[in-house]
C-alpha cells in the first residue's frame, strides 16, 4: 500500500464542501451541542474558510490516495490566518479503509507540507467521542492543550 496526497479537483469542491458541512454539523451534536448551535458555527466556518465555494489561497485540501483508489480527504493550512502555527481542519478517511494506515500516512504527508509551506506547529481538535483518532493523534505526538467537558443535568 502506498499512500500519497493530490489537491483535490476543482470540479470536486462543491460537493465536498456540502458533506463535510453536514459531517460537521453532525459531530457538533454528537458532542453535545443543539442543532441550531452546530449549524450557526458551522456556516460561520464554511464563510470563513470557503469564501466563493473555495477553499482560502493559503489552505491545502488534498484527496488522499491508496495505490489507485480515493480513501479519504485532508483539509488544513494556517490558523489564525497568516501564521507559521498551522491547523488540521479535517482528515476523514472512508470507513472501508479505516484502521489501515492510511490517517497516519495522511498526517505524516500533511505535516511535511505544512512545514514545507513554512509551519513551525500543527494542532487539531478531536471530539470527545472520537477515541480512535486520539489515540492515532497522540501516537503522532500531538499533546493536548485543552480539555472541554460537559455533562447533563
Amino acid at each position: 500500500m502506498t499512500v500519497h496526497l493530490e489537491p483535490m479537483p476543482a470540479e470536486l469542491l462543491p460537493e465536498w464542501i456540502e458533506a463535510d458541512h453536514q459531517r460537521y454539523i453532525a459531530s457538533r451534536m454528537q458532542s453535545g451541542e443543539s442543532r441550531e448551535v452546530a449549524v450557526k458555527k458551522a456556516e460561520q466556518s464554511r464563510e470563513e474558510n470557503f469564501p466563493n465555494g473555495r477553499p482560502l489561497d493559503t489552505h491545502l485540501l488534498f484527496q488522499v490516495w491508496s495505490d489507485d483508489t480515493v480513501v479519504g480527504i485532508l483539509w488544513m493550512g494556517p490558523y489564525p490566518a497568516g501564521s507559521t502555527d498551522w491547523w488540521v481542519f479535517d482528515i476523514e478517511i472512508d470507513e472501508a479503509h479505516r484502521r489501515r494506515g492510511h490517517a497516519r500516512r495522511a498526517l505524516e504527508l500533511g505535516h511535511a507540507a505544512a512545514k514545507d509551506h513554512g509551519a513551525t506547529t500543527i494542532g487539531l481538535n478531536v471530539f470527545g467521542y472520537n477515541t480512535g483518532a486520539r489515540e492515532l493523534y497522540d501516537s503522532l505526538g500531538y499533546a493536548v492543550t485543552a480539555t472541554q467537558m460537559k455533562r447533563d443535568l
